[in-house]
């Protein structure tokens, strides 16, 4: 055994909270590939959370809070400490008004939206469609067809790197394009408070039924990957800038820019890490080559 993990799997076992050793995390993320993390472990509320921070902290280990992976890559050699991901009581939405949804960090963007729609709100249109979780949509203010999570949330709650709670609403969430407050800080946004307008439902549904019929028409859905890979540079489209300097079909290995569109690096099959990574590095090389704009990744990378 590990002697590093020893005192990390004995608390948790102490408290009856599971865990999985080396998990494969191409299982986890969309783009389905990477190594394994040494722990894996599903947390269902903040006393478990609280158990497992103060586990990782006592035992001097890394940790990762993983949405439903769908803004990351996960390098070939694995990550070398504790995954946590939010079930249980943190993937509850509620409605607290007629207008206000509370929703835990880890349910589904599309469970929300879908939530949202139920009860006749509207103004998460924008989001259907968009394969994460609700508590990483608003760490990277997720938007999309001219909608943001900006123009929705109120507020989030969160749990520092020692188990304090908070809170930030309003203007201290700093949301802003692909940030918030939250962006490379160590606060683990648990939940979030949307504020929508009632709408009808009939148009709502049209609405997430037109911008999905869109998607699936305009993006390579079929194949795995994390969405956009590059931001959108100031005053130019990336995908546009791929397109033009024809690198469509360009591949590293299985790793590809989509010939559907250039703005998203895809894996046909058993793409490796390094390969999506050389990809990436070669399509900015081109780009600033011959268009003289640097491209900035916009998937996150954990190793």
């Amino acid at each position: 055994m590990n002697t590093k993990y020893l005192s990390f799997d004995n608390k948790l076992k102490e408290k009856g909270i599971t865990f999985i050793c080396n998990e494969p995390m191409k299982k986890h993320i969309t783009f389905k590939l990477g190594g394994n993390a040494k722990r894996f472990v599903t947390v269902n509320n903040e006393c478990e959370l609280k158990t497992v921070l103060s586990a990782v902290n006592e035992s001097s280990l890394r940790y990762f809070i993983l949405g439903n992976g769908s803004n990351m890559l996960v390098c070939d050699e694995g990550f070398d400490g504790v995954v946590i991901t939010l079930g249980g009581e943190f993937s509850e939405i509620k409605l607290l008004s007629e207008s206000e949804i509370s929703c835990g960090a880890g349910a589904s963007l599309s469970s929300l939206c879908a939530f949202a729609r139920k009860n006749s709100l509207t103004g998460l249109e924008f989001a259907w469609g968009i394969p994460g979780s609700a508590g990483g949509a608003a760490y990277m203010n997720a938007g999309a067809y001219g909608g943001e999570m900006k123009d929705v949330l109120a507020s989030c709650e969160h749990i520092d790197k020692n188990g304090n709670k908070g809170s930030f609403s309003g203007e201290e969430l700093s949301l802003g394009y692909r940030k918030s407050a939250y962006t490379d800080k160590d606060f683990i946004i648990t939940k979030l408070i949307l504020n929508l307008k009632k709408g009808d439902y009939d148009e709502i549904n049209s609405k997430m039924g037109e911008l999905m019929d869109k998607r699936k028409s305009k993006q390579p859905l079929e194949y795995p990957s994390a969405g956009s890979t590059f931001k959108r540079p100031e005053g130019y489209f990336a995908a546009a800038l791929i397109e033009e300097c024809g690198l469509k079909g360009l591949s590293v290995g299985d790793a590809e820019v989509s010939v559907k569109h250039s703005g998203f690096v895809i894996n046909k099959g058993e793409a490796s890490c390094s390969d999506v990574l050389n990809l990436i590095e070669k399509i900015k090389a081109i780009v600033k080559e011959e268009k003289d704009v640097e491209l900035e990744c916009e998937v996150k990378l954990l190793k």
